[in-house]
């Protein structure tokens, strides 16, 4: 991911709320990350997804922090704030509570912005906390490379 993302001459940053941090971690655990990857913003809170990445009250108020369109306002935000070419945000349930019916935990939406627009994928991992974040940080990676090699 790195190397093409070095090659193709483009910046990353990320806003991550479930995986907090870990998707940036995995990233910057790359010696040489700095040549693309700009930074990142843990958006835990409503209130940092709203005054920060600048998520709609709206949309909070309406889909809730968990949510295609949450998730597309974070990394449209992101993107923004840190001024690069793409961004990757993550919003979910890492549980073990806080599901419900119909956002059950293990639910995660995945979003990358790019000058293209904004694809998102919804994904329903199973598993611990810690393994739902490994697998939302996989599933982000894994987007982004995607998006890479179609470029």
């Amino acid at each position: 991911m790195g190397e093409l993302l070095r090659r193709k001459g483009l910046t990353l940053a990320v806003a991550e709320s479930c995986t907090g941090g870990l998707l940036g971690m995995r990233i910057t655990e790359v010696s040489g990350a700095s040549d693309y990857f700009r930074g990142g913003i843990i958006a835990y809170s409503n209130e940092v997804k709203r005054d920060v990445l600048g998520v709609p009250a709206e949309v909070l108020e309406k889909h809730g922090a968990v949510s295609p369109e949450c998730a597309r306002a974070m990394a449209e935000g992101a993107r923004q704030v840190c001024a690069t070419d793409l961004a990757l945000a993550i919003t979910g349930i890492a549980g073990p509570t806080g599901g419900t019916a119909e956002k059950p935990v293990g639910l995660v939406y995945i979003a990358l912005a790019s000058p293209h627009g904004v694809k998102v994928e919804r994904h329903e991992f199973r598993g611990s906390r810690q393994g739902i974040r490994w697998s939302a940080s996989e599933a982000a990676l894994a987007l982004l490379c995607s998006y890479l090699k179609g470029r």
